[in-house]
């Protein structure tokens, strides 16, 4: 009995202790309720609205009345018109669209003759989920056959770029090593002025004649350096063990995942400024890891997701470095034609170091 009554007293005093901790409760509660609603509301497997442009090299009615009937299939959503398949690879290749459409200049006779594609799907298998986009068109002009106002579209040929084997590792390493920086790099940095908080340190720090910015600027460079090493590492496994090309610039590697590397440590350096204790700082980082994998693209079609989901991957560190991690290394694209990528992770390195500085306080509270 009289244990009993020990055990109530500490289960009174740590629900007491959760009652006071507002922080925790708001992610018991918040995240489960966030989390269900935004990724059962994004999360779409099937392939939807992406991004595609046309060269049609026919311009006649048949050819315009096939283009039409693709992009009412809701399949892709064509975004532009090209000249010549030429101007398709170098849209493909800057991550501009998904798809190419190539309408051959005989499209006509070659509906009629029936023996050779008349229309060629340029894909890019850099993400292996647009690759399904083959399939599902080729299987909507199938009912072409049962229409008898025109003839059928009987072949559609499908070019895979960049990863002709569908080999996953080659779309998946890359993306994932976006994913182990974030990891690491916010987690390290989340609890960095916090840990310096509980063990006593800050006082030292107090006693220091040290800026704010100076000492951001001494927690992030170490971790620079680590994210630099990780980086390397990962990409000599990937050569090495996973035989995943590295087609673009090595140099261009590096100076994406530079600009990267410091947006999520600038990211757990805010995270630390909002929390109390080390574990606080680990359910933070953590909140930002699930909604960084699952709506970045490095898991799902980012084309395929509804607006709203889009527009909040578009603040995440995650979705700019996939798209510059797989267009380098795998289609060759320079950081020039990757640029509104990287700009967009320079903008939120230096929004969220500026929130950081403002927030922290060389002193005890």
């Amino acid at each position: 009995m009289k244990a009993l009554l020990r055990l109530a007293a500490i289960m009174r005093k740590e629900v007491r202790q959760l009652l006071r901790d507002r922080l925790t409760i708001g992610m018991i509660i918040g995240i489960p309720m966030i989390q269900l609603a935004l990724f059962g509301y994004a999360i779409n497997t099937d392939v939807r609205h992406l991004r595609a442009a046309v060269a049609d090299e026919a311009r006649s009615h048949l050819a315009r009345q096939f283009v039409a009937d693709l992009e009412a299939s809701q399949v892709i959503d064509l975004v532009a018109a090209v000249a010549n398949p030429q101007e398709l690879m170098e849209s493909i290749r800057a991550g501009r669209i998904a798809v190419g459409v190539h309408v051959h200049p005989d499209f006509d006779r070659r509906v009629i003759d029936g023996r050779e594609a008349a229309v060629q799907l340029l894909v890019d298998g850099t993400d292996p989920t647009i690759l399904q986009v083959a399939n599902q068109l080729t299987a909507m002009t199938a009912r072409f056959d049962t229409q008898p106002v025109r003839p059928a579209v009987r072949q559609i040929e499908v070019r895979n770029f960049y990863n002709p084997e569908r080999r996953s590792a080659v779309a998946i390493v890359p993306g994932l090593t976006g994913v182990i920086l974030t990891m690491t790099m916010v987690l390290f940095t989340a609890v960095a002025i916090v840990r310096e908080r509980e063990r006593g340190n800050l006082e030292l720090l107090i006693a220091t004649p040290v800026a704010t910015g100076e000492l951001m600027v001494g927690k992030i460079v170490p971790y620079v350096i680590i994210g630099l090493i990780q980086l390397s590492l990962v990409l000599l496994v990937a050569d090495l063990l996973f035989r995943v090309p590295l087609i673009g610039n090595l140099g261009d590697v590096y100076l994406a995942a530079l600009v990267f590397i410091v947006a999520n440590l600038s990211l757990g350096l805010t995270i630390s400024t909002f929390v109390q204790t080390q574990f606080q700082a680990m359910q933070m980082a953590f909140f930002v890891f699930l909604p960084s994998i699952l709506l970045s693209g490095f898991m799902f079609p980012f084309d395929g997701m509804p607006r709203l989901a889009q527009q909040i991957a578009e603040v995440l560190p995650l979705t700019h470095f996939v798209r510059l991690i797989r267009g380098i290394m795998l289609r060759g694209a320079s950081l020039a034609e990757l640029s509104a990528e990287l700009v967009a992770l320079g903008v939120f390195a230096a929004v969220t170091l500026t929130l950081a500085m403002l927030r922290f306080r060389k002193r005890l509270d």
